[in-house]
């Protein structure tokens, strides 16, 4: 079977050409969302996209909920800028959809392990030490940093 242009494909078929050119209205609305907004605010941009057009709403998706906020404080001066490119929009909404988190638990990088022998030192230190707080803050410290065999 001889190798053909995607383009070609996607276009062979009436799903897939309006998959296509569904797929081609969400990409123009995605670029007009970064060019419009503050440079300033480009930070937000990082965080949201442009998620989808649903019954006239078009769907901004956040990453989290202070970037949603502040997207919808601009919600006003955007509208009339996704209207002109997509007469179908009469709202814009902004949902919170968080990147999905990195497969499997995750160790923290700062967490480092000490060898016995510095536990040892510190432990026998804390034992000088008078006051319970800090003593019992430095037993819980050292007992966290044990160095797994």
């Amino acid at each position: 079977m001889p190798i053909r242009d995607i383009r070609n494909l996607l276009g062979a078929s009436s799903e897939l050409a309006a998959l296509r050119e569904k797929t081609q209205r969400l990409l123009a609305l995605q670029r007009a969302y970064i060019d419009c907004t503050p440079v300033e605010l480009a930070d937000i941009t990082k965080a949201s996209r442009v998620g989808y057009v649903k019954a006239g709403t078009l769907y901004l998706l956040a990453d989290n909920a202070s970037v949603a906020a502040k997207l919808r404080q601009l919600l006003p001066r955007l509208l009339p800028i996704f209207r002109k490119l997509e007469a179908e929009v009469t709202g814009i909404r902004v949902d919170v959809q968080p990147k999905s988190p990195p497969a499997g638990p995750s160790e923290s990088p700062n967490k480092t392990t000490l060898p016995i022998d510095y536990i040892k030192q510190i432990e026998d230190t804390a034992k000088t030490i008078r006051n319970p707080t800090l003593k019992l803050a430095i037993t819980n410290l050292m007992r966290n940093r044990v160095k797994k065999p």
